[in-house]
């Protein structure tokens, strides 16, 4: 049996949306669905122990409610839930060290579209090396949906410079199970001045540019080979990645972005580029640990 997909649901119509997403994805995989809450449960001392208790009954109630909510929409799914008493972030971490997956509801910014995403899914992504695929409540998202969202195409940003062995069978994994297009994109800059003038020129800016088209190609053929069935569309674009990336997956049902793994406590985990998606990606974004 697949390894499961895990997805946290907090009672937020975002999180309600990423597990209908969830679900279907699980289908897709052939793979069991695993329903995750946590809060902390345990009172301070100067709160009665009753509380307690009342917040128990209220996850277990919400995993319930949701487990027949799936089950009624998708009779075919093998659901499990767990609740944990504990930080969220922490919590999820642990949910996902046994997926395959894990998917988390991220609240839209209004009139921006964007995604906002909290210290957890924050503190999440940072923790765990498995797959996290942060869900918008969108159109294609809701219940209603059935598998319309699998009709879009998959846009990957691809870095020709470094290892993309993990993006790229994500991508091509996913493209070839939902029947979809693989759209793969790697952007590139200008050299310094060359948009004043003060430093252009077109032969050696059309050889940049040839190179890039080049490494790109080179890096998708064994993977072309691999998913043969898989419709690759492969594009070299000048200007900023996050830029056109959100472009690109304006209509795409999932957007793949990596992030390198860091081992040390400090600096960066997440790259501008993929913050950049994460915030401002309208379709789900599927956020892939690499070296």
């Amino acid at each position: 049996m697949n390894q499961r997909i895990a997805v946290g649901l907090d009672g937020s119509w975002e999180s309600v949306a990423a597990a209908h997403w969830a679900a279907r994805e699980a289908l897709l995989r052939s793979a069991p669905l695993h329903l995750v809450h946590a809060e902390i449960w345990s009172p301070p001392l100067i709160v009665p122990a009753a509380g307690s208790e009342v917040r128990r009954q209220g996850a277990q109630t919400l995993l319930r409610e949701a487990s027949d909510e799936l089950l009624d929409k998708y009779p075919r799914l093998d659901i499990s839930a767990e609740s944990f008493d504990g930080r969220p972030a922490a919590s999820l971490a642990q949910a996902a060290a046994g997926a395959s997956m894990l998917v988390l509801g991220s609240r839209g910014l209004g009139t921006l579209r964007g995604f906002v995403l909290g210290s957890v899914g924050m503190a999440v992504i940072h923790a765990v090396e498995q797959p996290v695929v942060l869900v918008r409540a969108t159109e294609d998202a809701l219940p209603h949906a059935q598998g319309r969202h699998l009709e879009r195409g998959v846009v990957v940003g691809v870095d020709t410079g470094r290892p993309c062995d993990a993006l790229l069978a994500f991508a091509f994994d996913e493209a070839a199970r939902r029947g979809c297009a693989l759209h793969a994109l790697h952007s590139w800059m200008l050299p310094p001045l060359a948009g004043s003038g003060a430093a252009y020129n077109p032969e050696v800016n059309a050889q940049i540019a040839q190179s890039k088209r080049t490494g790109l190609e080179d890096m998708l053929r064994p993977w072309r080979e691999m998913y043969p069935a898989v419709e690759l569309d492969a594009q070299v674009t000048v200007g900023p990645a996050s830029e056109q990336l959100l472009e690109a997956g304006s209509e795409a049902g999932l957007m793949v972005v990596g992030r390198r793994v860091r081992r040390s406590s400090v600096g960066t985990h997440i790259g501008p580029i993929a913050h950049a998606v994460l915030h401002h990606s309208t379709a789900p974004v599927a956020v892939i640990a690499h070296q």
